[in-house]
């Protein structure tokens, strides 16, 4: 079989549909349905079927389309294989970050790969953002995400993740709030709250439905926020309190208090999700490895002020 067409399949799997395939490859919708014709007469079985106005993997087309993307991590082993013995690290690696993700990590790790001839990393952050960072991965070597852990749905997409650091997650307050004085809280001392929260699914909103848990009790979110900037003037206005990463709040005459949280698993982890063929890439792993120290570096100056 055809190994581009192979990697088409793949891209139906993941991207859903022949149009967004095309956008993605730069082809014409016709282009790819004729390929992925082709690949069906090689294949000697069905691997499409109508879905309503599209079309869906049958059961063999999403068993290839695995095999594609096993087809495409052998094809870029083996060529960074041969350049770790014929050459360094080069071309272009492109970057998916959050906002504090960037802050924390992006200045170092470019700082540490700017030596490199040759290497070119462009990082920018979503125009739109989501819940699942794993549905970025085919449009960007490496996507970095939080949350409380690994998920699931990471391994079902064949994702490879690397995490790269944990940070914990505190309750933020106005300073002249009645826990201000407190060393940490708990969840039966937040009952009652008003809430400054993040949009739904959200490792921070993951964390808030676990002290609901806890207490038994839903919390009453007055305001939703994405920009952790707004969520700060807000708490510090008097609004509510939320919960914020300790690492990248600033308290320094901002009129918040940040306190751990007890009793609860308040921490999340910053990984990059790539596919893993992208993985084997040379100048990749570089990038990847650079992200890491400067995670490491990041939780060591903060463990040497705490």
């Amino acid at each position: 079989m055809d190994v581009r067409r192979l990697e088409l399949l793949r891209e139906l799997a993941e991207r859903g549909s022949v149009t967004a395939v095309a956008e993605a490859t730069h082809r014409t919708p016709s282009a790819v349905s004729q390929q992925l014709k082709q690949l069906e007469r090689e294949a000697g079985v069905p691997l499409t079927e109508r879905r309503g106005r599209g079309i869906a993997l049958t059961g063999a087309g999403r068993e290839l389309a695995r095999t594609a993307a096993d087809v495409a991590t052998a094809i870029e082993r083996a060529e960074a294989l041969w350049d770790d013995y014929v050459g360094t690290p080069r071309g272009e690696v492109t970057v998916l970050v959050f906002q504090t993700a960037g802050r924390m990590l992006v200045p170092g790790m470019l700082h540490a790969v700017a030596g490199t001839p040759g290497l070119v990393v462009r990082c920018t952050d979503p125009a739109v953002e989501t819940a699942d960072y794993a549905t970025l991965t085919p449009d960007y070597d490496i996507v970095l995400t939080d949350s409380e852990g690994i998920r699931a749905d990471w391994d079902e997409r064949r994702v490879l993740v690397v995490p790269l650091m944990r940070e914990p997650l505190d309750i933020a307050m106005p300073e002249g709030h009645r826990l201000a004085r407190r060393r940490s809280v708990s969840p039966a001392d937040l009952v009652g709250e008003d809430w400054i929260g993040v949009p739904e699914d959200q490792p921070f909103d993951v964390l808030l439905r676990q002290i609901e848990a806890a207490n038994g009790t839903p919390a009453h979110i007055v305001q939703r926020f994405q920009d952790n900037s707004i969520v700060e003037a807000m708490v510090a206005a008097g609004h509510g309190i939320a919960i914020l990463p300790r690492f990248t709040t600033s308290t320094n005459g901002t009129g918040l208090v940040l306190r751990p949280l007890t009793g609860v698993r308040a921490t999340r982890v910053i990984s990059a999700l790539l596919r893993p063929d992208r993985a084997e890439r040379q100048s990749v792993r570089l990038v990847v490895d650079a992200l890491r120290a400067e995670g490491e570096r990041v939780q060591a100056e903060q463990a040497a002020r705490d």
